[in-house]
């Protein structure tokens, strides 16, 4: 069930919620709109040449109060509010309307687990043919909170949890027993 503002007014009063810092105007019919933080990443593409999923990559970290995306790139962003969900409710990422209109994606995978907190990584892409110019505080996606049917018996304490700025991926820690280390491929061309 999707959480309605009345029930996030009163989640976040009772502190079972956390978003901070929250102005009202952020508080939406069904959602809570975040700002866009000061601090940025970008891949350092002088550093590495292929994408690997079994290696840490390296990141240039910016902080600024204002930040230029040109045509076609990828940075990640991070939000001003730090969150805490609890064990028994889980959001999910949208971009605002406002801002896919003018070619900017907004994602964080889409999906907050219940139990995370921090703040939230976002991954944005200019799929526009013209730079885009974003600042630091502007409300640029919202949470939908959807409450589950019962607590997560196992809730989120991943590589993730207490983030604070964005976070590069993590992906070189996960584990896949099924996947057997083979020598690299060739690029498709």
């Amino acid at each position: 069930m999707i959480l309605s503002d009345s029930t996030l007014k009163r989640m976040l009063a009772s502190g079972e919620l956390i978003v901070e810092p929250l102005a009202e105007h952020q508080l939406q019919p069904a959602s809570i709109d975040l700002r866009l933080g000061k601090h940025f990443l970008k891949l350092d593409e002088n550093d590495v040449d292929l994408i690997r999923m079994d290696r840490p990559l390296r990141y240039t970290e910016l902080t600024q109060d204002e930040i230029v995306i040109p045509a076609h790139s990828f940075l990640l962003a991070s939000t001003q509010e730090y969150i805490r969900l609890p064990d028994d409710v889980t959001a999910f990422v949208e971009g605002r309307s406002s801002i896919g209109r003018i070619g900017l994606f907004v994602q964080n995978a889409g999906w907050v687990d219940p139990g995370f907190e921090g703040e939230l990584t976002l991954e944005l892409y200019n799929a526009n043919r013209l730079p885009i110019k974003l600042v630091a505080g502007r409300r640029i996606c919202q949470l939908v909170f959807a409450r589950m049917d019962a607590r997560a018996a196992a809730p989120y304490r991943g590589k993730y949890q207490g983030q604070r700025k964005p976070v590069g991926s993590r992906i070189f820690l996960d584990t896949e027993p099924e996947i057997t280390p083979q020598t690299s491929p060739e690029p498709v061309t």
